[in-house]
């Protein structure tokens, strides 16, 4: 039900209750008025009666009282009347005429009280009155009762009782009241039409208002009134209209605002108001991430937040996290959370290429089609997502979701892109912490061979030595030297040496562990620390060095030749109280190693210390 009907309902009930009010309290006043009428015609007839009969009595003429009496009855609104004698009376006086004889227990209450009593019986024809009067005995009236009664002041001598018919006073009632009831009725009428008239257009006007405000609620600024309003109604519809107008335009300007600051937002409200709410409200998030991460220490620390937000802010239950090495080519799996063998793409660890959402840049749905990625198997009935994102030029991420749960799938698809805004958040932080770790790194690093060089070693030896005492563990240093180096340089000049030295550098890596340590330790010389080697194999790894060295052949221009090394090697903690010493150790047997002849492995042993002396 509209505005405008429940208001003309309210008045319409409204003065329909007045009107009700209004013919009810005429209808009592009415009824109360026709009684009290019928009563005090009946006391005057009473007095009259009363005043005619003592006249017949004053005159001596008692026997002749018939006449008046029946005159009397024969009154238009009487329709009977009789006289009661009271004991004391009949005693003095005798019974009387016929008519002048108790009827009925009214009349004996009557006597014996001395009160007066009346009854109302009415039915759908007609309206009866019945009273009952006493006379009561008084010696102060005129003429004196008790001067022809043998009675005392207050004795009750009779009583008259009437019935008068009251049916045209209820008719004359009935009519007033049907009268102002159509007055009302007409005036309810023309209040109705009024109300309508004048009201309707300001109730459309409401309407129309609550209509847009339901529209705008849920997001739909477009609505405008169209209403034919006059008067003080059109200034207001006026400023509604450009009111609306121009929130329509501001939402729609600020969602595009803030969309560009979350790029290609995915929020799931189609009210602008609410959704660049919710777009402030994760800009804020994303800023809050954003000046976390700027004060961590390294990248590692922020790809801990980054698992942070995918499992306690967008609850992600099962997924894989990788960085790939452009470089390399690499992929290598960071961190994981689910059961980790419901998928399986490890075969992309060692090409990265492999990998569909690496080498195409795009995301990968399993539901797009039957293995879509030839190289990742999963469970029966496990579905996966994947998605890329490039940090800089070497190195991007890859995160793999996965899950049984169909409605979780669905869920991960429309969360994507606010897991990438995070991630681009991310992007430029990762970006300088990456660079400061290269700056690093090529601090620490010899630029011609990409290995460690002695300000790493200066740097990080204290710390390898505590491990390696805290762990109880121990390490084989070999301190290398290219035979008559100088010679190649002097020879073939210093560009030639320098493949001399990336060959060596080439032949270190491929032949020790990835928790062995090659340093450039100088010009020709090489330092290679091995972690926690048998002792047994040190020497089998000195001569397969040596010895794969020794048969490459270098050339320059027309000529070719070979190089061979030489090599000292210690032990720590067993040869030496620490692993400057043991360096200093391998130094020295490998003096003696070039002393004795070149290409030759020398291991330490406390008496060179004495003869290098």
């Amino acid at each position: 039900m509209n505005t405008h009907k429940k208001l003309l309902l309210i008045v319409t009930v409204m003065l329909l209750v007045l009107m009700m009010a209004i013919v009810i309290n005429v209808a009592l006043n009415f009824r109360e008025y026709s009684y009290k009428s019928a009563l005090n015609k009946a006391q005057a007839t009473a007095e009259y009666v009363r005043d005619g009969l003592t006249a017949h009595m004053v005159n001596g003429i008692m026997d002749k009282r018939e006449f008046f009496l029946n005159n009397i009855k024969n009154h238009k609104d009487i329709q009977s009347f009789w006289i009661i004698r009271a004991p004391n009376v009949i005693k003095q006086f005798g019974k009387g005429f016929e008519n002048e004889k108790m009827r009925d227990a009214i009349d004996k209450k009557v006597i014996e009280s001395g009160k007066m009593h009346y009854t109302i019986k009415e039915s759908s024809n007609e309206a009866t009155l019945r009273v009952t009067i006493p006379y009561v005995a008084t010696a102060y009236g005129s003429p004196n009762c008790l001067d022809c009664h043998n009675a005392k002041e207050g004795d009750v001598l009779g009583a008259i009782s009437l019935k008068f018919n009251i049916s045209e006073t209820r008719y004359i009632s009935l009519i007033t009241i049907a009268k102002i009831i159509a007055i009302n009725i007409i005036f309810l009428i023309i209040a109705l039409l009024s109300i309508n008239y004048f009201f309707r257009p300001i109730l459309n006007l409401f309407n129309e208002l609550n209509q847009m405000i339901q529209n705008a609620d849920r997001g739909d600024y477009s609505k405008r009134i169209t209403l034919d309003i006059q008067g003080e109604g059109k200034e207001v519809v006026e400023q509604i209209n450009n009111l609306f107008e121009k929130l329509e335009s501001t939402f729609k300007n600020l969602k595009t605002s803030l969309s560009t600051f979350v790029a290609n937002a995915k929020i799931a409200c189609q009210n602008p108001l609410e959704e660049s709410q919710k777009i402030i409200d994760e800009l804020s998030n994303i800023y809050k991430f954003k000046k976390t991460i700027e004060l961590d220490r390294t990248h590692e620390d922020i790809f801990k937040r980054i698992y942070y937000i995918l499992q306690e802010r967008f609850y992600i239950k099962e997924y894989k996290f990788y960085l790939v090495d452009k470089e390399k080519n690499e992929r290598e799996l960071l961190h994981y959370c689910g059961n980790i063998n419901k998928s399986d793409c490890t075969k992309a660890d060692k090409d990265a290429n492999l990998c569909r959402a690496f080498r195409t840049h795009s995301e990968v749905l399993s539901i797009d089609f039957e293995h879509v990625c030839t190289y990742c198997t999963t469970d029966k009935d496990t579905e996966y997502l994947c998605i890329s994102f490039d940090i800089n030029n070497e190195f991007s991420l890859i995160i793999s979701f996965f899950t049984e749960d169909q409605e979780e799938y669905k869920r991960i698809q429309n969360i994507i892109t606010d897991i990438e805004n995070y991630l681009e958040a991310a992007k430029p932080v990762l970006e300088s912490k990456f660079l400061m770790k290269k700056l690093e790194e090529s601090s620490l690093k010899d630029g011609l061979t990409d290995l460690y060089n002695r300000r790493f070693l200066e740097g990080f030896l204290d710390k390898f030595e505590k491990q390696a005492d805290r762990e109880k563990k121990s390490y084989a240093i070999m301190m290398i030297d290219i035979d008559f180096f100088k010679n190649v340089n002097d020879t073939y000049g210093h560009d030639v040496g320098d493949v001399v030295i990336k060959e060596l550098a080439n032949t270190l890596k491929s032949n020790i562990r990835s928790s062995d340590i090659a340093i450039r330790y100088g010009g020709e010389e090489f330092l290679v620390l091995l972690y926690n080697p048998d002792r047994s194999k040190v020497i089998s790894i000195a001569n397969k060095i040596a010895n794969r060295f020794k048969n490459i052949e270098f050339h320059a221009g027309d000529k070719s030749f070979k190089k061979t090394l030489s090599i000292g090697i210690s032990y720590y903690p067993e040869q030496a109280d620490s692993i400057w010493q043991a360096i200093k150790f391998a130094d020295i047997a490998l003096y003696v190693a070039k002393e004795s002849g070149r290409n030759r492995i020398v291991e330490f042993t406390p008496d060179m210390s004495n003869e290098k002396k």
